[in-house]
């Protein structure tokens, strides 16, 4: 593992018996948009799982089709809470809204392209009791080959860190080691622990912590709303925990959206990121001369992947 990541000693289990009684409600808020064809096996693996008190769906702009789906939905399931009309307001603040909607005590967001797996969602609640305050608990995020996947747990991602990452200088030379960003190839930890970054797909908050941190900053419109995030709950003494044992099977690239916008918001966001972190006069200054450079290198990834898909 990269950097020091210091395991956290875990409660003794609760028998589900046990658990299932006595609980804060659970809340699940699922911000969705042009999703496509896996959105209905989403769906389903959520209201699947018992411990679900409440399901709030915040729909950004689907297709007819889709949202026609969703209202059966409402009619077929009194968990269901369908959020619509407002059009496509970015994820950070369609996902506030969900969580200003829902009334569990404990939230759960989740991307409308994961998968839960069983037990999931048990682990999570179960992993954010009596931690300080405030928490946050991701998931293991896995391909659908069960691999884990790309960014499940980061490290602490900053223009250092990510230069280094995107310049693979990290894989080179070991002494620069310390500065990859991406710990997916690393051995799992047996047991919940802490990190500096997990993954936006999967992830646990009682919500006075999700209050306390002011939920997601809506100047993100998509992607890196996660990142910043982990990051303010760090940033208040909190705890950012990756739990091994609570799997969610996630797709991605399932967004019917241009790759090539998505990354533009991705590097539109990481920019903004930096500028946020940004303390003294040179660091500033640092994250302003990088901005278009980071969003240039993102738009220029999808570009990149397309020509040699066509050269193939």
């Amino acid at each position: 593992m990269n950097g020091i990541v210091a395991p956290i000693v875990a409660a003794e289990p609760v028998p589900l018996q046990t658990f299932l009684k006595p609980r804060r409600r659970l809340s699940v808020v699922m911000v969705v948009y042009m999703t496509g064809e896996a959105l209905e096996h989403s769906l389903a693996c959520v209201l699947a799982d018992p411990l679900v008190d409440e399901f709030v769906i915040v729909d950004n702009g689907s297709s007819r089709p889709e949202t026609a789906s969703l209202r059966s939905l409402v009619d077929r399931d009194q968990r269901v809470v369908l959020l619509g009309g407002h059009g496509n307001v970015g994820f950070a603040r369609g996902a506030n809204m969900g969580a200003r909607r829902a009334s569990g005590d404990v939230l759960l967001f989740l991307n409308p392209d994961a998968f839960l797996q069983p037990g999931c969602i048990a682990e999570l609640v179960r992993a954010i009791e009596d931690r300080p305050t405030p928490c946050i608990v991701g998931g293991r995020v896995l391909n659908a080959d069960r691999t884990e996947q790309r960014g499940a747990r980061r490290g602490d991602i900053t223009p250092m860190s990510a230069l280094m990452s995107l310049s693979r200088l990290t894989r080179r030379v070991a002494a620069w080691r310390r500065y990859e960003v991406h710990w997916e190839h690393d051995q799992p930890p047996e047991q919940i622990a802490s990190v500096p970054t997990i993954s936006g797909a999967c992830f646990c908050m009682r919500r006075q912590d999700f209050e306390a941190v002011n939920g997601f900053d809506e100047g993100y419109f998509l992607h890196v709303e996660d990142v910043d995030l982990c990051w303010r709950v760090r940033r208040q003494g909190g705890l950012v925990l990756f739990h091994p044992k609570a799997e969610v099977i996630h797709l991605g690239h399932t967004s019917r959206v241009s790759p090539i916008r998505v990354e533009f918001h991705k590097g539109v966001g990481l920019a903004r990121y930096f500028r946020k972190r940004a303390e003294s006069v040179s660091q500033h200054l640092l994250a302003w001369v990088l901005s278009p450079v980071i969003v240039f290198s993102a738009v220029l990834r999808p570009v990149l992947r397309r020509l040699r898909g066509g050269a193939a």
